[in-house]
């Protein structure tokens, strides 16, 4: 061995048992959530439960595995009676008492496929809470049914607008299954009624004469629970809109009733890129082997999936939760987009949070898994007057030319604030 070699040895040496003595810091970092990840359920990993729950719900319905996989039979024989609820899941005399006094103030309708996801024995259940009504929602004093002041944002046809360069179409009142959170229940009614089609003409009008307008999203109620001949139409006319870019929908029919998505469903909808879908995954339990498939074929034909989970108390607001959720998202090709904050509408004040709550769930994804998996916190503000991004503060202070900011890991450091470079200016003066 030179001389020069026995020099840098024992640096190099050195910069391992660094580097080694770090990894095992991070580890140690994770050993919580490791531990934690084992006890939350997740639906792939439930397979025979559900295939078990599934055998019991179509032989009450006296369905076939090939009406399971036909979504218009799922939208069919949606549950929304006590009788066959109760003969499929275990309910308590209360809660059997309960579910018949919101019936009469709110409507509710489960989907066979999603009440498979439901542990029949359990008394409280991340699905269950969202899917089956409780005492709570009649006990909740809030008045507010539109918090988010959509019947001021309507400017034509079934259109709500509140940015500057996009809108929603509202073509449905619609759902799979009617969520126990819903921000529009308003709107759901007694039955299920697509927007009339005069009405979205006319809101595709004012698209047509607006040239700002580059983003238009679908949504409702569940727009995939149009037949694909209106939502073809649909797309068919947005298309026709030089200054339309792209298109979105948001629907939770990945999530509710996964045989929606079908092979001849997809490709419909591939004729129009560029679309993008914004799915509704709330929790592990709800990624399952069909819903994973269901996702799958839109993104095979290059249809870009996002989702928006929303912070409910009870079902995800819990830091471990909502990281294993984001991971199971991205397995089945899904990125994270949003987590928004609850919000304040009558009957559903029993799912809202903190924000602390929000802010603690954001703390322990940044630095604690890849950014692939941190999607944006959400709080809307009051009165319909749009997103706002809430985030753990990282900036500690700032000086004249620094700031100080704090690590993922609550380390506190100096970082020079350089001023920006005129590059043009620094040519020009090379050259003189």
């Amino acid at each position: 061995m030179s001389f020069s070699e026995r020099k840098v040895f024992p640096v190099a040496k050195d910069k391992r048992r660094i580097s080694l003595e770090r990894a095992e810091t991070l580890k140690s970092r994770i050993e919580d959530y490791l531990e934690a990840r084992k006890t939350i359920p997740k639906g792939l990993e439930k397979k025979e439960a559900l295939a078990e729950r599934k055998r019991r719900i179509l032989e009450h319905l006296g369905g076939k595995e090939a009406d399971w996989a036909d979504h218009r039979w799922q939208l069919a024989n949606r549950i929304d009676d006590i009788d066959t609820l109760k003969a499929l899941i275990n309910l308590t005399e209360d809660e059997i008492a309960t579910i018949r006094k919101v019936d009469k103030m709110f409507r509710w309708s489960i989907s066979p496929y999603y009440l498979s996801l439901i542990d029949p024995d359990e008394l409280i259940d991340p699905i269950k809470l969202m899917a089956m009504p409780t005492y709570l929602e009649i006990e909740d004093e809030t008045t507010g049914l539109d918090p988010m002041g959509e019947e001021y944002t309507n400017p034509a046809g079934s259109i709500t607008r509140r940015y500057p360069d996009r809108l929603i179409i509202n073509v449905t009142n619609e759902c799979a299954m009617y969520c126990r959170f819903c921000q529009r229940r308003r709107n759901i009614g007694t039955k299920d009624v697509a927007t009339p089609k005069d009405r979205v003409q006319e809101s595709i009008d004012y698209i047509r004469e607006n040239e700002e307008i580059r983003d238009v999203l679908i949504t409702g109620g569940d727009p995939f629970t149009l037949s694909d001949k209106r939502i073809e139409w649909i797309l068919k006319e947005l298309r026709s809109i030089p200054h339309v870019e792209y298109i979105r929908f948001g629907s939770r029919t990945p999530v509710t009733i996964p045989q929606r998505i079908t092979e001849e469903f997809v490709a419909m909808l591939q004729k129009y890129h560029p679309v993008y879908v914004n799915t509704h995954f709330n929790h592990p339990m709800e990624i399952t082997e069909e819903s994973k498939a269901a996702c799958e074929r839109l993104a095979n034909a290059g249809i870009p999936l996002g989702n928006q989970a929303v912070l409910l108390n009870g079902v995800n607001n819990d830091k471990y939760v909502m990281r294993v959720l984001n991971h199971e998202l991205l397995k089945i090709r899904v990125k994270p987009y949003y987590i928004f904050h609850a919000k304040a509408v009558r009957g559903t004040r029993h799912f809202n949070t903190s924000i602390d709550d929000g802010i603690e769930i954001m703390e322990y994804l940044r630095g604690y898994t890849s950014g692939m998996a941190i999607p944006t916190y959400i709080v809307n503000a009051p009165g319909g007057k749009g997103k706002t991004p809430i985030l753990p503060e990282y900036l500690v202070s700032r000086g004249k030319d620094y700031f100080t900011i704090r690590t993922w890991e609550g380390e506190v450091l100096r970082h020079e604030n350089h001023p920006t470079l005129d590059i043009e200016e620094a040519l020009k003066k090379k050259r003189r």
